[in-house]
């Protein structure tokens, strides 16, 4: 959620800003603005330009007004304190109009900070806590006489909350600050002495390769002389650590597709395969997961593992719990992260806790790491970004390999993570001895043809999309799954609300007894996963018990079960695989099913609305 940008150099700020903004769309956002300094020309006050609503409304409003710069800081922000207005868009200016800043995160303590400061004869525009953290660091400044940089340090040591900042001071023009906790930011190397800053990579890899992430507590200072210096907040001066990234820019465009949530959906027979790479070797029965290798003993002695996700993330780690009990017979809790640490939860030191998260940066997540971490347990991540904080502040970990992804309801990370929670189950049973070499073998077989069968899957499209004209009107719609493909009903019904604002409840079968079932009429759609083999007789049950109360039924079933397929209103067929392996199929026709009724409601599938594609902030 809310994005930055920021650029120092000899080229003109204001496209690169506003380029980079639209290429952070997708993190969610209800305005966006711009503050641009050009002390070559002489100009000597900081020019703001802000507009509640997307980018391209900031362009208009910009447009014939004086966009020259070659220091300027982009943002698009997604409301927390203050409603999304113009006012309370950033960037945000001090009160002697000397400072500019934008800002990612949550200042817990800003009443007491805003009511301190007003005291001093400071005075407010906007609702904001960042209006109040400039001003801050303004009072300090003037009271200490000091730099801008050290007023920034001495200021940070004085809030509580999650912050990601960049600064520019007109009357140091050389430089932009920036500092982080709890939100990612990124300083981009460029030629010529140039300097780009960002939430992520997306805004960067046009312009270059090499890269800084910047870690929790620490200050950047970067100058338009090509210098820069990373300090922590007790100025320490620290050893960046410069990366390579391996992005490519075409991955973070729509390659010809109406939406980024298509095109990632039809990416998945290669992301699959990605995550794959290099890890297996079905014929030699050979699995390599260097985070499993490196605490193998823990992993084998393990009491239990402890999943911590939200969202989707959750619901992976849903099938992981499958997955690791089933196949490797260890003991699995899966939690949300957003109320792990609010428990006073059980962690001891033989614990694993694994944590998922697409992005590496979910605010809740990263806490519940923290907790395990202060008792001990071993702390191992599944994530897509590379250098975020999941990434590095776990003791090991797996990345998911799947690209950038764009759109907010996730789709090819979800598969992604499910093939990584698959090969540590499978990794760790073959270890331990808890399935036969023979079920190992077809397992990991199957594994491999996964890819192929999920590109022959994404050809039953056009049914998929008469299916969605046929249920677009509901107001309501239900999800039922058994055993492996439960968390799938959980997952289709995800994927219904966030994009179709259709309100949609996933289910066990079993439990529709329990109460939905009083739901259920004529103008209810029922959508059940039934491919399972284990599950088959009990979920028929279920399925004319939902016929017998009118109810309409689609069915995702195995290609040729023509038993369900004639019980049922309208039946997609997926490839048959092997039942731990299912949801891995399964799941593409609930994500096109959504994806085409959101499109049949004209909704914004990529950028959905209240949606943001990273929670950084609780």
């Amino acid at each position: 959620m809310c994005g930055i940008v920021a650029y120092i150099g000899e080229r003109q700020a204001f496209p690169i800003l506003i380029k980079g903004l639209q290429r952070l769309e997708y993190r969610g956002y209800d305005s966006a603005g711009v503050a641009l300094f050009n002390p070559a020309e002489g100009e000597t006050e900081i020019k703001v330009y802000k507009r509640q609503g997307k980018v391209k409304e900031l362009l208009d409003f910009s447009t014939g007004k004086s966009t020259q710069a070659n220091i300027g800081i982009g943002h698009t922000r997604w409301a927390t304190h203050g409603a999304p207005n113009h006012i309370n868009a950033h960037p945000h200016i001090s009160g002697n109009k000397q400072l500019a800043i934008i800002h990612n995160g949550i200042i817990e303590n800003y009443d007491s900070l805003r009511m301190a400061l007003e005291k001093e004869g400071h005075e407010f525009e906007s609702e904001t806590d960042t209006e109040v953290l400039i001003h801050l660091i303004e009072e300090i400044q003037k009271k200490e006489a000091v730099s801008i940089e050290e007023a920034v340090r001495m200021s940070l040591s004085r809030v509580i909350g999650a912050y990601a900042i960049v600064i520019i001071d007109k009357t140091a023009p050389d430089r932009i600050i920036a500092a982080r906790k709890g939100s990612p930011m990124v300083l981009g190397l460029g030629e010529s002495g140039e300097f780009f800053i960002a939430s992520d990579a997306s805004p960067i890899v046009e312009y270059t390769k090499n890269v800084v992430y910047l870690n929790d507590e620490e200050i950047l200072i970067a100058r338009d002389n090509g210098e820069f210096v990373i300090k922590n907040i007790g100025d320490e001066i620290q050893t960046p650590f410069i990366q390579y990234l391996e992005m490519e820019i075409d991955t973070i465009e729509k390659g010809g597709f109406d939406h980024y949530m298509l095109k990632e959906i039809y990416q998945q027979p290669k992301t699959i395969a990605d995550a794959m790479r290099g890890r297996i070797n079905a014929k030699q029965g050979i699995i390599t997961l260097g985070g499993i290798n490196e605490f193998e003993n823990r992993f084998l002695n393990a009491d239990r593992i402890i999943i911590a996700a939200c969202g989707t993330s959750w619901i992976a780690g849903l099938i992981g719990e499958h997955l690791f009990e089933d196949l490797a017979r260890i003991p699995t809790e899966v939690e949300y992260a957003s109320e792990f640490r609010y428990r006073n939860p059980i962690i001891k030191n033989n614990d694993i806790v694994l944590a998922i998260s697409q992005s590496g940066e979910t605010a809740d997540t990263i806490a519940a790491l923290e907790l395990a971490r202060d008792r001990d347990a071993l702390l191992y991540g599944i994530c897509n970004v590379v250098g975020s904080s999941i990434a590095r502040m776990t003791d090991a970990g797996s990345y998911i390999h799947a690209g950038p992804e764009i759109g907010v309801a996730s789709t090819k990370a979800f598969t992604g993570q499910l093939v990584l929670l698959t090969l540590m189950a499978l990794q760790l049973a073959r270890k331990k001895g808890t399935i036969s070499s023979s079920y190992f073998f077809q397992l990991l077989n199957e594994l491999e043809n996964i890819p192929a069968k999920v590109e022959s899957l994404l050809q039953n499209d056009a049914k998929i999309k008469y299916v969605a004209q046929e249920i677009k009107d509901a107001n309501n719609a239900l999800y039922l799954g058994r055993g492996y493909n439960f968390p799938v009903a959980l997952e289709g019904a995800l994927k219904l609300k966030e994009i179709s604002y259709i309100h949609a409840e996933g289910y066990p079968a079993a439990e529709m007894k329990h109460g939905p079932i009083a739901l259920i009429d004529e103008n209810m759609p029922v959508i059940v996963v039934a491919s399972n083999d284990s599950t088959r007789e009990k979920v028929i049950s279920n399925i004319q018990e939902v016929k017998a109360r009118k109810g309409k039924v689609i069915a995702i079933i195995k290609e040729g079960d023509q038993a369900i397929e004639k019980l049922v209103d309208y039946a997609i067929e997926i490839p048959d695989t092997e039942e731990p392996l299912s949801p891995l199929l399964s799941v593409i026709p609930l994500q096109l099913l959504a994806y085409h009724i959101a499109i049949l409601r004209d909704c914004n599938v990529d950028q959905p609305r209240n949606l943001a594609k990273s929670v950084t902030v609780e």
